[in-house]
């Protein structure tokens, strides 16, 4: 507003004055559409990538399932060959020991995949996260509280140097 009283009033002074308020409006203008500019292409990349991580993990899994299915196929070739044997011509001792060869073909194929075996012996300490108690059986020379018998070895899944118990030891334990 023009200053009536003030009679070194310049009207120079408001023009200035009003340029560079438009100029700096301007400025603040072209900040704010560079500031959405890069917002914009910023929530893009982002999108990007996540649908990226999505079709890499989809990818990944994809290889993991297709590579076990092809370590397991192996084991698959076994179980053909020893059911296309003539029955009349094999023995029992032979049958068994197809079935044997069968069973360390898919062991040796899960120990490559980081599966382990949880075989606790007579004796062994008791473990709650890695075998499960399903009877009490007292044996002469074992502790109380102690692994009397494995009915069934448990497994675990060791991924990234991380070991997870998949199915505990079925155990008997000796009494307290």
């Amino acid at each position: 507003m023009p200053d009536d009283t003030n009679p070194h009033h310049d009207l120079s002074d408001e023009v200035e004055s009003a340029s560079q308020l438009a100029d700096r409006v301007a400025k603040l203008e072209a900040d704010l559409a560079d500031a959405n500019n890069r917002y914009l292409r910023l929530a893009a990349d982002y999108q990007n990538s996540q649908r990226r991580s999505l079709q890499n993990e989809a990818h990944a899994k994809l290889q993991g399932m297709a590579a076990v299915t092809q370590s397991v196929l192996c084991v698959l070739d076994h179980f053909d060959l020893a059911l296309a044997i003539d029955p009349a011509k094999a023995s029992a001792a032979q049958v068994i020991d197809g079935v044997r060869v069968i069973r360390d073909e898919l062991m040796k194929t899960l120990i490559g995949h980081g599966v382990g075996t949880i075989l606790p012996r007579q004796g062994d300490p008791f473990e709650p996260g890695r075998h499960e108690a399903v009877m009490q059986q007292p044996v002469e020379g074992v502790a109380p509280g102690l692994v009397a018998s494995c009915f069934q070895p448990g497994y675990t899944l060791n991924v990234a140097g991380t070991e997870r118990v998949i199915r505990p030891a079925k155990v008997a334990v000796t009494p307290a």
